[in-house]
């Protein structure tokens, strides 16, 4: 198994500072029976880390994979993976996710007894905490934990469904967030989950996501570099200017 790359997320970052968001393919929609074959194609394209969505059945209405398949995925992939745990008491299996090789893991706050010490503990494992938040969840449920984790998703459908629609309330948390971390001067990397089309893919960027994950957009789309690229480059567009955050 590969190990997680040292400095992986930072190089990142550094290439979101450098150039504006990048999309992160979601392998809910790969080929499977080729795994190895697809996150070699996805990286070969230029795909600047991977995401995994582990869901359980329970907090969530589909049941996916799990730990297998992110050891797995670490075998063939140097870049970086995230893993949402979309998950009933995640706090189980957090060690166990860190050792397979995240590099960042995603919570849910609505799946947490204890978020503070819930990021505490993924910190203490290596893998960067990431906090997610539901379309129905608001925005500012996750301010008293802003110092505490590397990240924010924001959900822009609800979670475990598939083929819904883009929801826009997504954009007014990206854009509080996005106020928030100017003004505190923090060091937090804003995600985006759910609905990313070439329609959709400029929205998010402008309202402030740094990495916005992408399924169908990529997957389906039969060319992988292509899809990627064009997302891309439509988001850098969009992207209003602004100054480098300081990746601890």
């Amino acid at each position: 198994m590969n190990p997680r790359p040292d400095n992986a997320y930072e190089t990142m970052a550094l290439r979101v500072d450098a150039l504006g968001p990048v999309v992160l393919p979601a392998l809910l929609l790969c080929d499977f029976g080729h795994l190895a074959r697809e996150i070699i194609d996805l990286q070969e394209a230029g795909a600047a880390a991977l995401h995994l969505d582990v869901m359980d059945g329970h907090f969530v209405r589909q049941l996916t994979y799990g730990l297998p398949i992110v050891v797995a995925t670490r075998m063939s992939a140097t870049v970086p993976i995230e893993v949402h745990l979309m998950v009933e008491e995640p706090e189980q299996t957090l060690a166990d996710y860190a050792a397979a090789g995240a590099n960042i893991v995603t919570v849910h706050l609505e799946s947490l007894a204890h978020p503070l010490a819930t990021l505490k503990i993924i910190k203490s494992l290596g893998p960067r905490a990431h906090l997610a938040i539901n379309p129905e969840t608001p925005v500012e449920k996750v301010l008293p934990f802003l110092d505490h984790c590397d990240g924010v998703l924001v959900m822009s459908v609800s979670p475990g469904l598939g083929g819904q629609a883009f929801n826009p309330v997504a954009l007014d948390k990206l854009r509080f967030l996005t106020a928030v971390r100017a003004q505190e001067g923090l060091a937090l990397r804003l995600a985006v989950d759910g609905g990313i089309s070439t329609e959709t893919v400029g929205l998010v960027a402008a309202a402030g996501a740094d990495f916005i994950v992408a399924g169908t957009a990529v997957i389906r789309s039969g060319n992988y570099a292509h899809a990627l690229a064009n997302l891309e480059q439509i988001a850098r567009d969009a992207m209003p200017s602004r100054q480098p955050i300081q990746t601890p």
